[in-house]
């Protein structure tokens, strides 16, 4: 979407620190976090290295699991169904992961 409206305001020196700050946090740009603000979302921090940490372990952990199953399907001696079903699952479980430490959560009850 373009945006072709330009909006100009006035902040005090507390409240631009603030809006920087937070921009920061979010690791996003003053203006998008904004945009997200006005649409009634509240942008979540962006997670210490721990996250980082375990989303790449997840990742590694989740490949394996993928060439388990592609090698046990090849060999025909595992269940390769039920093995890409806990694929499925651990893939589930990442995206919660993510969705809870990265994602912006919609807040219903503020400026609606």
């Amino acid at each position: 979407m373009q945006r072709t409206v330009k909006k100009q305001f006035w902040l005090n020196q507390e409240e631009n620190r603030d809006l920087k700050d937070k921009a920061e946090r979010t690791c996003l740009t003053e203006a998008a976090l904004l945009r997200l603000l006005i649409k009634g979302f509240e942008p979540k921090e962006k997670p210490d290295s721990r996250f980082y940490e375990a989303m790449r372990e997840l990742s590694a952990l989740g490949n394996r699991f993928n060439q388990i199953a592609i090698k046990a399907n090849a060999l025909g001696f595992i269940d390769a169904p039920m093995l890409e079903k806990e694929l499925e699952k651990l893939n589930r479980f990442q995206l919660k992961v993510e969705q809870q430490f990265l994602m912006p959560e919609k807040n219903r009850e503020k400026w609606q």
